[in-house]
Formats: C-alpha cells, sequence, structure tokens
C-alpha cells in the first residue's frame, strides 16, 4: 500500500517517513518532499513515475491526475475496480498546503501570492478525507507520531473521522484565506473568521454557561501568547479582564499600573517605578482592587511584589518577573501569573454577537484628538498632564464614564451608568475631598451644564471632553462662572 506525502512544512517528516516504512507502506512523493526524503537516504517514488505523466506548467500539475485521485477515493468495495486499473490503494495521505497566509501577511506582489494558492493539495485532501474509512487524511506534523501509532494497533472509525474533519477544517481555513485577501475590503461580502480552539474553559462567565477560548486564524493578541507562569487556569471572567487591563496599561509610556475589575478600571496610576505605580493605583480604591486584575507595563521586581502580595488577587500581568517577585508570588499558589510578551496596541477588528448576525467594527485604538481650549481659562502646565492621563482612562471605562484624575492618579471612575450626571456624581462622591483641583474627563459631550456645576462644587479644576453638543456654551459658560479649564477632543469614545 502506498503512503503520498506532499508537504510543505517538512517539520517530523522524516521520521513519519520511516515510520511509514517500517509499517510496510511504500513512499510516494512530490517535488520537495521527494528530495527531503530522498536525502535522507530513504526509498520513494516520484509522483511522475507512478502517474507516467510529467510535472508541467513549472510544478502547477503533478498531482491532478486519475491514478492518484483513483487510488484515494476508491472505497473499500471498489478495490477489485481499482486492481483491474492497475493501481493500488494510497491509504495513507500526508499533505500541508502551501503558505498563503503567511506569503500574503508579509506583503508580497499578485503574482507571488497567486502562485501560493494550492490547488492540487486541497485537491487530494479533499479525497481522502471523503474516503477517512479507506484513507488516513493527515495535514498536521503534530499528529503524525499518533498517526503511526494508530496504523500500529488499527485506526480507528473515530480517529478517521477526527482525522477527516481536521482535514476539512484545514482546506475550508485556508479557501477562507484566500477569499478575504482577494476581497481586498475591510468589512467585504462575505466574512470568513477561522476560529482554532485554543482551550476549553472550566465554564464561562457564569458556572452553568459551557465555555471555550478560540484563536482567530492570522491573528495574534498579547493575551494569547502570554506565558502562564503560575496559578490556577485562567477562566473566562480573567481573560476578559485581563484583556482590558492589559490594553489599557499599554496605553501608556512611563510606568504605569491598572487595576481592573469585571473589565472596568477601578484603579489606575503612574509613577517613577512600579512599585510607586501599584501603591496609587492601590490607593485609588483600595476596596474595590479586592479580588481584581492587575497589570503593569514594566518588570515587576520583588518589592512590588510584596506589596501586592498584601492584597487577594485573581491575576498578575506584566511584561516579566524577577526572581524575587516569583518567589513571593509562589506563596500564593492560585495566582495566576501572566508574562505577556507585547503592547496590546494596534488595530483590529472588534465583533459583538447579535443572534443570528454579528456586528463589526474597527476597535477604538486610535485616538485622533485634536485639543481645543475652550474656556476664558486654559489648563496649566500641571493639569495638561492629567487631562491627557484621565482621557486615556476614561476611553476604557464602560459608558457613560467619567473620570476623577490628579498627580497621575485615578480618585473616581463613574462606569456605566445611564445618565451622564449619575456617572459624575459617582466618580465624584468616590473622589471626595481629593476632587479639589483635580481634573474630570467625560467619554462623551455634555448635554447639559449640570455636570459642569456639580464638578465645580467639588472643586475640580481642569474638564476634558469630547464636545459637540447644541448646548456646549451652556458648559463652557458654567466652567468660566467657575473659573474652570475646559478641553474639547473632537473625539467621543463610547463603550457599549
Amino acid at each position: 500500500m502506498w503512503a503520498l506525502l506532499s508537504v510543505s512544512d517538512k517539520r517530523g517528516l522524516v521520521d513519519f517517513a520511516r515510520g511509514l516504512l517500517a509499517l510496510g507502506f511504500r513512499l510516494l512523493a512530490t517535488g520537495g518532499t521527494y528530495k527531503a526524503l530522498r536525502e535522507a537516504g530513504l526509498p520513494v517514488t516520484y509522483i511522475s513515475e507512478f502517474t507516467g505523466f510529467p510535472e508541467v506548467l513549472e510544478g502547477r500539475v503533478k498531482t491532478l491526475h486519475p491514478k492518484v485521485h483513483a487510488a484515494l477515493l476508491a472505497r473499500p468495495d471498489q478495490e477489485e475496480e481499482l486492481k483491474a486499473l492497475g493501481l493500488e490503494r494510497i491509504g495513507v495521505l500526508a499533505v500541508n498546503l502551501y503558505p498563503f497566509r503567511e506569503t500574503v501577511a508579509r506583503g508580497a506582489s499578485l503574482e507571488e501570492a497567486l502562485e501560493q494558492i494550492d490547488i492540487g493539495g486541497p485537491a487530494m485532501l479533499r479525497a481522502a478525507a471523503k474516503n477517512h474509512l479507506a484513507v488516513l487524511p493527515v495535514c498536521d506534523p503534530e499528529d503524525y507520531p499518533r498517526v503511526l501509532e494508530a496504523l500500529k494497533a488499527g485506526p480507528s472509525p473515530e480517529f478517521r473521522r477526527a482525522l477527516a474533519r481536521k482535514a476539512f477544517a484545514h482546506t475550508a481555513a485556508y479557501d477562507a484565506a484566500i477569499a478575504e485577501w482577494l476581497s481586498g475590503e475591510k468589512f467585504p461580502e462575505e466574512k470568513f473568521l477561522v476560529l482554532k480552539r485554543e482551550a476549553s474553559l472550566r465554564y464561562g462567565e457564569n458556572p452553568h454557561q459551557e465555555a471555550a477560548l478560540y484563536r482567530v486564524a492570522g491573528e495574534e493578541g498579547p493575551l494569547l501568547e502570554a506565558q502562564v507562569l503560575q496559578g490556577k487556569a485562567m477562566s473566562f471572567n480573567n481573560y476578559l479582564d485581563a484583556e482590558a487591563a492589559w490594553n489599557l496599561v499599554s496605553e501608556f509610556q512611563g510606568p504605569a499600573c491598572v487595576a481592573v475589575k469585571h473589565q472596568n478600571p477601578c484603579g489606575v496610576a503612574l509613577g517613577e517605578t512600579p512599585l510607586e505605580a501599584y501603591r496609587k493605583a492601590h490607593a485609588a480604591d483600595p476596596v474595590s482592587i479586592f479580588g481584581g486584575i492587575v497589570a503593569l507595563n514594566r518588570p515587576v521586581d520583588g518589592a512590588t511584589a510584596e506589596a501586592m502580595a498584601e492584597v487577594f488577587l485573581e491575576v498578575v500581568l506584566a511584561p516579566s518577573f524577577s526572581p524575587e517577585a516569583l518567589a513571593v508570588f509562589a506563596k500564593k499558589k492560585n495566582l495566576r501569573l501572566l508574562q505577556v510578551p507585547f503592547p496590546g496596541q494596534g488595530a483590529y477588528l472588534d465583533l459583538r454577537r447579535l443572534r443570528g448576525g454579528v456586528l463589526l467594527q474597527d476597535a477604538d485604538t486610535e485616538d485622533p484628538v485634536a485639543l481645543k481650549v475652550v474656556t476664558q481659562r486654559a489648563p496649566t502646565p500641571e493639569e495638561w498632564p492629567d487631562l491627557l492621563f484621565a482621557w486615556k482612562v476614561v476611553k476604557h471605562v464602560r459608558s457613560n464614564a467619567i473620570v476623577v484624575a490628579k498627580e497621575g492618579q485615578t480618585l473616581g471612575i463613574g462606569v456605566g451608568q445611564t445618565n451622564r450626571l449619575a456617572a459624575a456624581r459617582h466618580a465624584l462622591e468616590a473622589a471626595g475631598e481629593r476632587a479639589r483641583g483635580a481634573v474630570l474627563a467625560s467619554d462623551a459631550f455634555f448635554p447639559f451644564d449640570d455636570v459642569v456645576r456639580l464638578a465645580a462644587s467639588y472643586g475640580v479644576a481642569a474638564i476634558i471632553q469630547p464636545g459637540g453638543s447644541v448646548r456646549d456654551e451652556d458648559s463652557i459658560r458654567a466652567a468660566d462662572e467657575a473659573g474652570m479649564a475646559m478641553v474639547f477632543t473632537g473625539v467621543r469614545h463610547f463603550r457599549h
């Protein structure tokens, strides 16, 4: 019986071929695969010798031949017909496809990309997968050891079916990548989102909800590439909160710390060191940080770890951890430590599920602000950094959102209220006396002047907001009467 090998990814190829030979298979191969096997000293037949037809059109046609597909598609009850044709069955097909997605990702020309569209490979894989009761379709080098073990014992129907499913998923994902590339559009008429399961999760948001983590084909994200250094497996909610924390802490160039609960920041701060940033973030809301997720954009040292260990936390994220920090955290065995390799920056598409459909949009990663002072008083040199800090934070808070901040530290955050005045009241009450001389940021414009007047009553010194309300003049007038500075950004940051 033949085993046909035709692979772009040659990981494990020679060992797999040796295993097949030991099991009594004869090897059949194409192009580069044939060369690799010959160089390894293995007996192998070239595909053209098998078909009696040479490779033509610079290799575009080599396996598209009746002898190949008859040997792949013959059912067990068609064995006599196959023999009458002078053919022997291909019992194992190992194919992985031309690296199309990788080719276009590096900006290849149209001509080069078209040459990386595999035709014979998908045709053979689909044929073998259709006929999986007689042929084993193998498209993943990671499966080679399992395939050899299964062949020794006799492949079960379940194993054959699993390989067939994987083969069809492989070719479907490949075609999806080509269709996406050919559209040349961000929002084409048909959008193919190929997902590969990364992990099964214990449950979803609540214990009665099943859940899993999937990777989007062709994309990478900091949390998916992160290394879990210790602790329990990440949960559904852990991933959501960790993503929120990492996206926000990635906004800052200097040392910063973000504490998150339920995808909303509860304490955000800047500092000269990670320890100072953490202490300020903790002091911003020492109650809400309990059981939260904390992210730092600098390596965590022993002193910072000692301070963090005083509080119950679910997850800590950072670019790295010193040996001293790891020793401190090791005493908290359930604490999850994530070493995240790169910041949460760059454009991507945000997907929201509807029953029977989805909404797609650009994620709110850009901030094309055109800052404009609209009051008689401009912000002071001390107020400007706080206004910009608060503006970065409010972008990551559920609407309606208000952030009160001072000296690189959030003092109060109004989250997800059904009206802006309620969000402002929540943030200002949390800040209390600390609001005097602080700044206030709003994710959207003020429809009335009530938020400005409430902020003034707490002694807020400056406000940053998008502007654009038909009643902007009322808010500007209220700010001028209170001697406050107000800056318009021209950009709204709703988060529903």
